[in-house]
């Protein structure tokens, strides 16, 4: 009757089956006390009784930090390599694109973050715009002593009205180091396909006057002279000004 009603502990600990078995010899009640006292001796005494016990918890604890900062330092590493690669990948993406090569002999810009744009002088309000965001992106990264100058540049898609003194007084109205650049139309025309700008003179008025209508972005070129980035009308001085923070922090030159 006993091991009856013992039955769903005895088949569980089967190892402590011989400790609920009391001796024959005992009384009726002694036999009951006994095996009631015995019932009560639970796996923690046993335990005590010679069972090898599982690691403490400062033991536990110093396993588990172990394993979650190596599992923190791959991550890290997995992360720097993924960078490396998506770098590699967006190098010999402009490469393959093609913008900003070829015979550019308006410049020199290798060695040093150029920010350019495409426009001309008498434009009358969206070259002036984006000028001045220029500036102000300059101005914010020439702010922070850690980061390289950038070199500001304006190039002209009108060649015709924009002569070298021309060009000199619209830009000082902007920046100290904004750099104007003029050429003759051929020239103009090579830079502005090395850089896929679209630019067209419209009709002339009476007065001679005309709009030129050309393409609208900001190029940010690394120091391997290398296209890098772009930036539409859309794009705030902060936002521009961040992205070449982040240019810079990635840069990797390609030159030998």
């Amino acid at each position: 009757m006993l091991l009856l009603a013992l039955a769903p502990r005895a088949w569980l600990r089967l190892p402590q089956l011989k400790r609920l078995v009391c001796p024959r010899t005992l009384g009726g009640d002694s036999l009951r006390m006994r095996c009631q006292l015995l019932s009560r001796q639970g796996p923690a005494e046993t335990g005590k009784q010679g069972q090898p016990q599982g690691p403490g918890l400062r033991t536990r604890l110093l396993i588990t930090a172990l394993f979650g900062a190596g599992l923190g330092g791959a991550w890290l590493a997995a992360r720097a390599k993924k960078e490396q690669w998506r770098q590699q990948r967006r190098t010999e993406a402009l490469r393959q694109a093609a913008v900003g090569q070829g015979d550019f002999s308006l410049l020199d810009h290798r060695g040093q973050w150029v920010l350019m744009y495409f426009g001309f002088t008498h434009c009358p309000d969206i070259c002036p715009d984006e000028l001045e965001k220029l500036v102000q992106v300059v101005q914010q990264l020439e702010a922070e002593p850690g980061l390289p100058l950038v070199q500001p540049i304006f190039i002209t898609v009108d060649p015709e009205r924009d002569s070298v003194e021309a060009m000199a007084r619209y830009v000082q109205d902007f920046h100290p180091r904004l750099l104007g650049l003029t050429g003759s139309a051929e020239q103009i025309a090579q830079a502005s396909h090395n850089y896929r700008v679209y630019y067209s003179a419209g009709p002339k008025d009476e007065d001679q006057d005309y709009i030129v209508d050309h393409s609208i972005a900001i190029y940010l070129l690394n120091p391997d002279g290398l296209f890098t980035d772009y930036y539409g009308r859309a794009r705030s001085a902060e936002q521009i000004a961040d992205s070449v923070r982040h240019h810079m922090a990635t840069f990797r030159s390609v030159l030998p």
